[in-house]
């Protein structure tokens, strides 16, 4: 059973952080409630449970904390996407602007079975430029996305724009604050 519980409310603002001008959303206040965690990851599971998700792919670092939990409640497996030179294995990697430079993403090559249907689980849709990295490794390894999920969106970032066509669910949406 789900509690009635203000998520929002186990945001931490922190301002000006990692630079001037920054409204940061830290969710180690959430993660560190156990009623919040736990409402929070029941909430994104519950939505994809009977759904035939065959994998849950998070995205380092704080997307393994959410993705590799709702993995379990949905009886999925979960694949971790990694920061370049991370993974022990062979990899696939997709290269992205950040907007202080690029970075590279990898995942294992074997990770995904050609058509296996794929959740896309991580912490904050701000930009969108990682996640739409992730998209771009799953369809590599010829997975089918079938949606993405955060627990937080910041709305005026418009980082849904990046994934057109992919079904995107956020717990909660932060808009002009």
């Amino acid at each position: 059973m789900i509690k009635k519980i203000s998520l929002r409310k186990h945001i931490r603002n922190i301002p000006d952080f990692p630079k001037p001008g920054i409204l940061f959303r830290d969710i180690t206040t959430l993660v560190k409630h156990k009623d919040a965690f736990r409402v929070a990851i029941d909430k994104i599971a519950n939505k994809y449970k009977g759904k035939k998700i065959d994998k849950v792919v998070g995205v380092e670092a704080r997307g393994f904390i959410f993705g590799a939990a709702v993995a379990y409640k949905i009886n999925a497996g979960f694949i971790p996407v990694r920061k370049k030179g991370k993974l022990p294995f062979a990899t696939k990697s997709v290269s992205y602007e950040l907007e202080y430079g690029r970075d590279t993403l990898e995942i294992h090559r074997d990770a995904i079975e050609p058509g296996e249907r794929i959740l896309i689980v991580d912490d904050l849709l701000a930009t969108g430029g990682t996640v739409k990295a992730v998209t771009d490794l799953v369809r590599q390894c010829s997975g089918k996305i079938q949606a993405i999920a955060f627990l937080v969106e910041l709305v005026d970032l418009k980082g849904r724009e990046k994934l057109k066509g992919y079904p995107v669910f956020s717990l909660i949406k932060f808009q002009g604050e």
